[in-house]
C-alpha cells in the first residue's frame, strides 16, 4: 500500500471554524467582509506569503494588509501561522486515532495527560459515548501501547491506527 504523502513544510493557518473568536465574541460584519474573507484564502493557501503579495492579490497596501491581519489576529480569527510536517519524515511511522471514555471523576486528568503527551497533536471533547477523540504520531506499535498506557490509566480506550488521509486537514471554506 502507497504512503500518504504530505508536503513537509506546506505552511497552514488555523482559523476558528465558526464566527465566534477564541474568546466567544461573534465576530461583526466589517471583521469579516469580503477583502479581510480574500485574505484568509489567500493565507490558507500559502501564509508564506509576504505583505506585499497578498496586497497585490487584495488589491491594499502592505501596510494595510498588516493592519487587517493585525485585527484579525487580536480578535481571535487568526489563531498562528505552521508549517505542515509530514510525520513520517520525521520519523513517526504510525499515526492513531484514540477515543477515551474516562472513569468517573477522571476526565480532567485525561486532559491534562493528552495536554502533557507530545505525540498527541489533537484533542478534542466530543458528545457521545466517548468524552475525547485524539490524534496522535508515534515512531511503532510498542510506542503507540506507551501512548495508550498513560490514557487507559484514566479510562477506556479504543484505538485504530490511520491507514490514509483521503482529505488531509485544510483550511475554512470562507466562501459563503
Amino acid at each position: 500500500m502507497g504512503r500518504v504523502s504530505w508536503p513537509a513544510l506546506a505552511p497552514k493557518l488555523v482559523c476558528v471554524p465558526s464566527n465566534r473568536s477564541q474568546s466567544g465574541v461573534v465576530a461583526n460584519d466589517s471583521l469579516l467582509d469580503s477583502t479581510n474573507r480574500q485574505l484568509l484564502i489567500e493565507l490558507q493557501a500559502d501564509a508564506r506569503l509576504s505583505l506585499a503579495e497578498l496586497g497585490r492579490r487584495v488589491g491594499l497596501s502592505a501596510p494595510a494588509v498588516a493592519e487587517r491581519l493585525g485585527r484579525l489576529e487580536r480578535e481571535g480569527v487568526i489563531l498562528g501561522y505552521h508549517a505542515r510536517i509530514d510525520p513520517r519524515a520525521v520519523g513517526y511511522e504510525l499515526s492513531a486515532v484514540i477515543r477515551v471514555r474516562p472513569a468517573p471523576r477522571e476526565l480532567k486528568k485525561v486532559a491534562e495527560v493528552a495536554q502533557r503527551t507530545a505525540e498527541i497533536v489533537d484533542c478534542r471533547r466530543i458528545t457521545g459515548e466517548d468524552c475525547f477523540i485524539m490524534t496522535a504520531h508515534v515512531r511503532d506499535v510498542v510506542h503507540l501501547e506507551e501512548v495508550i498506557d498513560a490514557l487507559a490509566t484514566f479510562g477506556q480506550t479504543t484505538t485504530s491506527i490511520v491507514q490514509s488521509a483521503p482529505v488531509p486537514a485544510r483550511g475554512v471554506d470562507l466562501s459563503a
